[in-house]
């Protein structure tokens, strides 16, 4: 786990009796679900996705979000494997995008694929290794790479990934648009990051993350790195 923070005192704020989620690159209905903590009878999402095949309830990029949604208007923002997507200069506009709609207690929960993890099973065991086994089928290091090969082959070139971070890129990243505190850390393929907004409180989030299944405190194995928010 590398824990990043850039400022202390944080306050506690009240949350409201129903919260709203901005599913930041959505995808269809079929794909890239609510991570479980968004729980329907806490939570209403707002879909948003550049496609408008997709069905979202928003069209639009998450690169700019300014004639879509006002200053702090969403109490959490999901982001499921949607920044690899992105070009490198166009993820510090995407967090830029969330820390502006998120209100001064909310989060957002994102996750991307590890770099450092598909480099170790690359090395290993080559380029076309299977993985593992995905509802689109055999998931390779090339894919988790380079976006969905066969998608990408049927003509879906929106599949492709343009960019991709590990732990310490992705952290530095989030203080750099200006979120206070960022948690990250890795699982199997998949890189896992917490960023608070400065009146967010970070334990309740982080309780609330641990019962759906996502375990985002620090302990004796996951040691904590500090970043310099200055570099």
């Amino acid at each position: 786990m590398n824990f990043v923070q850039k400022s202390s005192g944080l306050s506690v704020s009240p949350r409201q009796s129903l919260r709203q989620v901005l599913n930041a690159g959505s995808g269809p209905l079929s794909a890239r679900q609510l991570h479980p903590v968004f729980q329907e009878d806490q939570w209403r999402q707002v879909r948003l996705d550049i496609d408008p095949q997709t069905k979202p309830d928003v069209v639009g990029s998450i690169t700019d979000m300014s004639g879509l949604f006002p200053l702090e208007h969403f109490d959490a923002i999901w982001s499921s494997h949607s920044l690899e997507h992105l070009y490198p200069h166009e993820v510090p506009l995407a967090l830029s995008e969330f820390r502006r709609i998120l209100r001064p207690d909310g989060f957002a929960l994102i996750t991307s694929p590890d770099l450092e993890a598909i480099a170790t099973v690359l090395l290993a065991q080559g380029l076309n290794h299977v993985a593992y086994t995905s509802p689109m089928g055999p998931i390779t290091p090339h894919d988790m790479i380079f976006g969905h090969s066969d998608s990408i082959a049927c003509g879906k070139l929106y599949m492709a990934h343009n960019t991709g971070f590990t732990c310490t890129v992705l952290g530095q990243l989030l203080l750099d648009a200006g979120f206070p505190v960022v948690l990250a850390k890795g699982q199997r393929f998949d890189l896992w990051a917490l960023a608070f907004m400065e009146k967010a409180d970070m334990a309740a989030i982080q309780y609330e993350l641990k019962g759906a299944g996502l375990d985002m405190f620090d302990d004796a194995e996951c040691p904590i790195d500090a970043l310099d928010s200055t570099r």
